[in-house]
């Protein structure tokens, strides 16, 4: 497949291969972007720019219209998905449909004119205005989905954009860019495709005025700091090593499930999922053995079958470091009472592991595993748990499990993350901001409060003759 870049097809000096994660086999290849293309695909954004922040009714109308095409186009990208990520086809097409949803938001959300001041000396109002070229770089595990939550509030906002995806799953955002390259003006969304090399080009580029950058910490500081060389705006959402607390008060066999699909969705493999479990020792071996129930049932196997729960995970190095911290637990303690070892076959598979007697200091407890195995952490008193995950160095999101939704909100309000979930955990909305604190991340997503993100502010100020110039 080809990059887009100024709204035409454009192949790479070079390929790099994309592997199945499900067979081993080569899937596709990706080109390799050169720098010199990379400099005409920011070109082309700066230039597309000028006229695409003139007309707002012009952009909302085009993001409806892609909203329709990638909709249609639901099934062909759950195939994709299924072949260089790994994922089922039905999530793979409830992926590709969030992102119609979301290009659909942004068609539709209202910006109201935020007037500070009318009266007979003056008027006094903010006028958003788009910040020129967004650079946007997204993950591997749900890469059409982020392609859109990057791409729907910066058109909106005026800007355009070139978008680099993980070199583990390219395939599926060349197949958007070329979708999009039949309703967006040329180079309004630009796609490029390569390895860090790529990344670093990016970040350091003269042209764009933001980095949209969804990934690991460590990455993420690197972008940082490439980006405060230029005193470029950021938004950063890293690693999330979000914490479950169940109360005493919880019934087991009513909250397994969705505690279960909390953790393991997507493989495990989300930042606002649940990464650990907290649960007080009057019901822990109920709700160990509830989820054990449910992880021995879950079918895992080819993306593509149609009785398939879970696929494979992302890639190998994802493989390699779930198997290699399922094995650090059990050696330090821990006990597999679901799954624990990969599953047989030349994909990179792994059974849903449900780890007993897990405890704070252990590797998988403090680190984010980003895979299909959850540690269960049995504690005595609600208040130390809570201190506990607070003093770690992630804050993206939490929950806390209870009937008793005052007790239960009054605790999450204590959480010191973006999003604290009651009774639920890693739902997100079109409409409601999504955003990290600490090492999670910094700036948001989402909602009008991503639109504004992606925007500066002007203060027009407009004397009506009836007050001295410069008087408030």
């Amino acid at each position: 497949m080809e990059m887009t870049i100024g709204g035409q097809g454009v192949s790479g000096g070079d390929y790099f291969d994309v592997v199945n994660p499900a067979t081993g086999d080569v899937y596709a290849q990706a080109p390799v972007c050169t720098a010199a293309q990379l400099d005409r695909a920011m070109d082309a954004a700066s230039k597309a720019q000028l006229e695409w922040r003139k007309d707002e009714d012009f952009r909302r109308e085009r993001l409806q219209e892609l909203s329709a095409a990638v909709m249609d186009a639901a099934p062909e990208l759950a195939e994709i998905l299924a072949n260089e990520n790994g994922k089922t086809l039905d999530l793979g097409g409830v992926e590709a449909m969030s992102g119609a949803a979301w290009l659909d938001y942004y068609a539709n959300v209202e910006r109201p004119r935020e007037v500070i001041r009318d009266d007979d000396g003056a008027h006094t109002e903010i006028v958003r205005r788009p910040l020129g070229v967004v650079a946007g770089i997204t993950p591997w595990n749900v890469p059409v989905a982020m392609a859109f939550f990057k791409l729907a509030p910066a058109l909106r906002a005026g800007n355009t954009m070139v978008l680099k995806p993980s070199p583990f799953t390219p395939i599926s955002t060349l197949r958007i860019g070329e979708i999009a390259s039949e309703i967006l003006p040329p180079g309004v969304f630009n796609v490029v495709t390569g390895g860090d090399e790529l990344g670093a080009w990016m970040t350091e580029h003269p042209v764009p005025r933001k980095i949209s950058f969804t990934g690991s910490v460590a990455t993420g500081k690197h972008v940082y700091r490439s980006a405060a060389a230029d005193l470029k705006r950021v938004t950063l959402e890293l690693g999330g090593n979000d914490a479950a607390i169940v109360l005493d008060d919880a019934d087991p066999a009513e909250i397994a499930e969705a505690l279960f699909w909390g953790a393991f969705w997507n493989n495990g493999q989300g930042c606002i999922l649940i990464k650990r479990l907290y649960v007080p020792r009057s019901i822990y071996d109920g709700v160990v053995e509830a989820l054990s129930e449910i992880a021995k049932r879950i079918v895992v196997g080819d993306p593509l079958g149609e009785e398939t729960q879970l696929g494979a995970l992302a890639n190998r190095p994802q493989f390699e470091r779930v198997s290699g911290l399922v094995e650090d637990a059990l050696k330090s303690g821990a006990k597999a009472t679901a799954g624990g070892r990969p599953v047989g076959g030349p994909g990179v598979f792994y059974e849903p592991t449900i780890l007993a007697g897990a405890v704070d200091g252990m590797r998988i407890v403090d680190e984010e595993q980003f895979g299909p195995a959850l540690p269960v952490i049995p504690y005595d008193d609600v208040n130390d748990v809570i201190a506990r995950v607070n003093a770690g160095q992630f804050g993206l999101g939490g929950s806390i499990w209870s009937p008793d939704i005052d007790r239960a909100s009054a605790l999450a309000s204590q959480l010191d993350v973006g999003t604290a979930w009651v009774n639920s955990h890693a739902v997100l909305a079109t409409n409601a901001p999504f955003g990290g604190v600490k090492w999670s991340g910094i700036g948001v997503e989402h909602g009008p409060w991503g639109l504004n993100d992606l925007s500066s502010i002007q203060v027009l100020h407009c004397n009506k003759g009836k007050t001295a110039p410069g008087a408030l």
